[in-house]
């Protein structure tokens, strides 16, 4: 969902903003919309590496680095309102940009799913480089991958890896001659000290990859059915788990007055068209499964809930919002959101974007005692929901292992010879600026989670210690 910046001036003055303060960047253009034409011309983000050019209804993205623009996504006008043009992708997802006028310089870009937004600033025109086109030899594709990693990925410090010196040794290995195979080796050589599980590498084909943190398993389906259907056999002994937004949340009650939800995504709720486009499909699934599960009559009785994430692979961070809305009835601090936005120096960022929790209106909510069950596969949007409840007003506890360590939005960018990757940018923080980037969110009490012995054994220790720990447990 995201993308970082092209043609950057040489200092950017680094964000002084303090943990949680509300930040709005640019509230003398956007603050009070006024209808007008779409906002056409070229607009470079702040952070995600990207130029946006919009004309005749047409959006299209620009993936840049200080040595490379490549051709990005396009994307066509699909509604107007006071302000604001929506732009559809052809996957569906939705790109809304905000401008007070359509001479203003300064648009925000949204982008369905993804919470706050990135700030723009019109440019006169695209760069000569994004205009021709680029060379696709394994040298070029060398450093458009290291510049990539080198402009946008905030964490090397915090991994103890030298980019630079990954640089140093592997580029005189590249030539005109280095074949695929050779090319994609080391590239995998360089990723794999980033243990990042937001870290990826495709050819489109038969190549690619991906890691965890060591010691953690990837969420996949086959793990998902596998342990659904223990849950079911050893953890509710026979009650019946009813299944809602295509088996992707699931709900029973428990006996002395607990229920048990679980969470195994924040994306794949619906099949189905909607009018506004496959994210609202999304919201609108989500929103009938709660629904449904959290009822007048339920919420009123309820003692205490377990929301399982031990196998999220997570998705978009503002459904886990949305559904941390109806698990509260005070507002709180979720997050803060920062993206890097400065080729050369890593420690500067956006100006954060806090992130609140907000009841949700007109719907029934429960507010009780939570347990949170985690693993190292909760993962993404299962990890920025999970730090949603670290404020959450009442008695929230969470159980198991620490989460996968990965929260930003995956920057998608191509390399010249068209192969893909995928990287982080942004930072999730606390009130107190803390972040849980690579050990993951901890939990407060300890236990396995899905080891061989627990199976072996017949043993599901988290949920045995949530049931104990709310009320109405035995």
């Amino acid at each position: 969902m995201a993308a970082g910046s092209g043609e950057l001036p040489a200092e950017r003055p680094e964000s002084r903003t303090p943990p949680g303060a509300k930040v709005d960047a640019d509230a003398d253009a956007d603050s009070r919309p006024e209808p007008g034409p779409e906002p056409e011309g070229v607009w470079r983000t702040d952070g995600y590496g990207s130029l946006l050019a919009i004309k005749d209804g047409v959006l299209r993205k620009y993936q840049t680095t200080s040595v490379s623009c490549l051709k990005g996504e396009t994307a066509k006008r699909s509604g107007q309102d006071a302000g604001s043009t929506t732009y559809t992708a052809p996957d569906g997802r939705g790109m809304t940009v905000r401008a007070r006028t359509a001479t203003s310089h300064r648009a925000r870009l949204h982008v369905d799913g993804s919470p706050g937004h990135q700030n723009m600033q019109r440019v006169r025109a695209l760069p000569a480089d994004c205009t021709r086109e680029a060379p696709a030899d394994p040298v070029a594709t060398f450093d458009v991958f290291w510049q990539t990693f080198q402009e946008n990925y905030p964490f090397f410090a915090a991994k103890g890896v030298d980019w630079q010196a990954a640089r140093d040794r592997y580029r005189p290995a590249v030539d005109a001659g280095t074949t695929d195979d050779e090319l994609f080796a080391v590239f995998r050589k360089m990723l794999e000290p980033l243990n990042d599980a937001h870290v990826s590498l495709t050819d489109g084909a038969d190549r690619f990859f991906g890691e965890t943190r060591p010691g953690t398993t990837m969420p996949s389906e086959a793990l998902d059915t596998k342990v659904k259907k223990y849950v079911k056999e050893r953890d509710l002994d026979g009650a019946e788990l009813e299944e809602h937004a295509n088996g992707r949340i699931s709900y029973a009650d428990l006996p002395g007055g607990q229920g048990y939800l679980r969470v195994s995504g924040f994306i794949g709720y619906s099949d189905g068209e909607h009018p506004d486009g496959r994210y609202a499909a999304e919201q609108a699934a989500l929103d009938k499964a709660l629904d449904d599960i959290l009822t007048a009559d339920r919420t009123a009785r309820l003692r205490g809930l377990i929301v399982d994430l031990r196998v999220n692979g997570g998705g978009a961070d503002a459904l886990g919002l949305r559904l941390a809305s109806r698990l509260t009835d005070r507002t709180h601090f979720a997050y803060g959101k920062r993206a890097r936005n400065h080729p050369e120096d890593p420690e500067r960022f956006t100006p954060e974007q806090p992130q609140y929790v907000k009841p949700a209106r007109g719907v029934p909510r429960y507010a009780g005692p939570v347990a949170v069950l985690t693993g190292g596969s909760t993962v993404s949007a299962g990890e920025s929901f999970t730090q949603a409840l670290l404020d959450r007003p009442g008695r929230t506890v969470r159980i198991g292992e620490p989460t996968q360590g990965v929260f930003s939005d995956v920057l998608d960018r191509a390399l010249p010879n068209g192969w893909e990757v995928g990287l982080p940018n942004e930072e999730f923080r606390t009130r107190d600026g803390r972040t849980f980037d690579g050990p993951g969110i901890p939990p407060d009490l300890a236990e396995p989670v899905f080891t061989e012995e627990e199976f072996e054994q017949r043993r599901d220790s988290a949920f045995d210690r949530a049931v104990s720990t709310l009320p109405g447990g035995s």
